[in-house]
């Protein structure tokens, strides 16, 4: 087979050789040299990439718990308010309770002495009382009797009654005023029982 150039340029077979060698060696040597560069390169720029990604998905989850933790503050301040408030509530009304049973406890004093004193000489025959004061520990009663006999019975009956740790009498005498009926005068000091407190 017969070669013909075209070209006008001879070239020998040893230097073709050398040549093509000297391309492939060099040549390639730096083209390997950027494909490995580019492969590293890329490789960075994906790792890079998925990283940012991580970092990203781990913001937006961080800021989806900041979210919800500030929307379950807010609810927990509101019902720490309403718990607050109602706590309030409770506050005032055992307040208004206890003065409640304060004052009855208070009322049924007078009320419960009233009615023992009522009683306690409505039992008594040929008793009347007058006037009843109260001072301090000390229940004073003025009053008139048909006898002394029965203003006796009065301070036994009183006494019976428990409400009163003392009954004495202050003074007694005969009423002149009155002539056709024999009649005493007297004054009685009661001292109350002391309250047990429960």
């Amino acid at each position: 087979m017969i070669r013909i150039n075209l070209l006008g340029v001879s070239k020998s077979k040893k230097g073709k050789r050398g040549a093509v060698a000297t391309a492939a060696g060099v040549g390639g040597g730096g083209l390997n040299i950027l494909v490995v560069l580019l492969v590293v390169a890329a490789l960075a720029a994906g790792g890079n990439y998925v990283y940012y990604s991580m970092l990203q998905r781990d913001a937006a989850k961080l800021k989806g718990q900041m979210d919800e933790a500030r929307r379950d503050n807010q609810r927990l301040a509101e019902i720490k308010s309403k718990y607050l408030e109602l706590e309030r509530q409770k506050d005032l009304y055992e307040r208004r309770v206890g003065v409640i049973h304060q004052l009855q406890a208070n009322q049924s004093g007078p009320a419960t002495l009233l009615t023992t004193i009522a009683d306690t000489v409505n039992k008594t025959d040929a008793v009347w009382l007058n006037t009843m004061k109260e001072d301090g520990n000390n229940i004073n009663l003025d009053g008139v009797a048909l006898s002394v006999d029965a203003v006796a019975a009065l301070m036994r009956n009183l006494k019976a009654t428990g409400y009163f740790r003392n009954v004495e009498i202050k003074e007694s005498y005969q009423d002149d005023v009155a002539k056709d009926v024999t009649a005493f005068v007297f004054t009685l000091i009661c001292e109350k029982q002391p309250q047990q407190k429960s």
